[in-house]
Parts: C-alpha cells; structure tokens; sequence
C-alpha cells in the first residue's frame, strides 16, 4: 500500500493506494466515512496510469472530502453559541443567542425559539448553555410532535391495513442509535431529533414503522411490503444513515 497526495487549486489531500489482484479493470477511488481517501488499482495499473485516473476525478474527490470535513466540524461538542450550526428539516440554520433586555424582563416577556430567515434565535435570560440547549430541545420536540402527526395522517393513506379512524399511537423518545420503533402494542415512537432530517428521510421512517403494523419483523416479506408502498426507500434509508451522527449530536 503506498501513498501520494492530490492537489486540487489550493486544495490537497493524501490518498492511498491498494493494488488487488480481484481489482479488474478501472481504477476505483473511495471516499471512507472518516474523510480517508483510498484507491484500489489492479496489480498490472502502472503509477502514471493511476495518478491520471485520480487526477482526472479529483473534483468529485475534493468535493466528498470537504463534505466529510464539514461534517466533523459540525461534529465537535456543541457550546450552544452563537454562530453554531443546527438542523430542521433538512437545513441549517445559525444559532443566535439573544439575551433579554431589561425592558423585556420587566414586561414579563417569555424566554422563546423562533425560526427566522437563516437564523434559530433563541431569546434568553442568560447565555448560559445549559439554558440555550434546553429551550431548543424544548422547540425540537414541539415541532417534531406537530410534524410527525400531520405526516402519520398522511401517509397512513399509502399504507391501507391501517384504518384512517384507528391511527396507531404516536409517542416521542431520544433515542441514541435509532430513529424509531414499533412497540408490541402497535404504537409508533419516534425521535425527537428525527426532525432535524429532511422532509422525505421523516417519511421514510414513518413509513418503516407503519410496516411494521402488519409485518412484525425484517423478514423477506417485510422488505417486499416497503418496497411495495415506497419503491424508493433504500436510497432514503442511505441518506438518513450518512446523516445520523450529525443529526443526533446534541
């Protein structure tokens, strides 16, 4: 395995090279989740020959890299400050901590979350984190309510051994690792923070749950029902997957 390095404008990046014998043909170019750059050549590629290939796609190598490195930016711990980056419905929005002034306090105005052009304001008594970051759990978790009720009443349309007049239960839970589940007693629970995904990947994990109303396992004829109410559910599946850590940093 060797190494050589990519530039790209002012840009570079390390990538590694893996010659294999089962490698056949073109050369392969990977971008790993940790921003990690391989290439996988067949035995016979000569040094030159994969240097061309990877020159000629460094924009889609650059490109996913920079997505990656994004990604980890808006990973570190969150300090619940201005100018931070966080999620609703797909976007980003930037955090702005407004500490309420004295007439306000005087008024009798209510610490609040409001969602205005590119910005999450968060109108505070203080800018303490912990205050920040338990009045936007509080707006994520009311918005997530009233957006995943109004999704369950419509997409229950597409799934017809659910009665529109016995809608299952539908409660929230933080979850750590997943987005949903089905209880035995056929009561939906999703995460809160599923709302921070976009419109279709929400769908997407409704959807999954309301099959398992009638198939109550992940068995074949499980996979063949969701493929039958939501042909495309697995390029929904990849996209809220690759999002998961991002959307669950709290």
């Amino acid at each position: 395995m060797a190494g050589q390095t990519l530039h790209y404008g002012e840009s570079s990046v390390a990538y590694t090279i893996s010659r294999r014998a089962q490698v056949m043909g073109k050369v392969a170019i990977h971008v790993q989740p940790n921003g990690a750059v391989q290439v996988d050549a067949p035995e016979g590629a000569s040094a030159a020959d994969i240097r061309a290939a990877v020159r000629k796609r460094a924009r889609w190598v650059m490109g996913h890299v920079e997505k990656v490195r994004e990604r980890n930016r808006d990973l570190q711990p969150r300090k619940y400050i201005s100018g931070e980056c966080h999620y609703y419905l797909g976007r980003r929005y930037m955090l702005k901590v407004i500490p309420m002034k004295a007439a306000e306090r005087r008024a009798g105005v209510e610490p609040s979350v409001k969602l205005i052009g590119g910005q999450l304001r968060v109108l505070t008594l203080e800018r303490d984190a912990d205050v920040v970051k338990r009045l936007l759990r509080e707006w994520y978790r009311e918005h997530a309510q009233k957006h995943f009720e109004r999704r369950l009443d419509e997409l229950v349309l597409t799934t017809p051994w659910v009665k529109k007049k016995q809608l299952p239960g539908l409660k929230l839970r933080e979850m750590k690792r997943h987005w949903g589940s089905c209880s035995p007693a056929g009561t939906i629970v999703l995460n809160p923070h599923l709302v921070k995904a976009p419109r279709e990947c929400i769908d997407y994990v409704i959807v999954h749950e309301l099959c398992h109303l009638k198939e109550h396992n992940h068995s074949k004829k499980y996979w063949a029902l969701l493929g039958r109410v939501l042909p495309e559910w697995q390029e929904r599946k990849r996209r809220i997957d690759s999002m998961a850590e991002l959307m669950l940093n709290i």
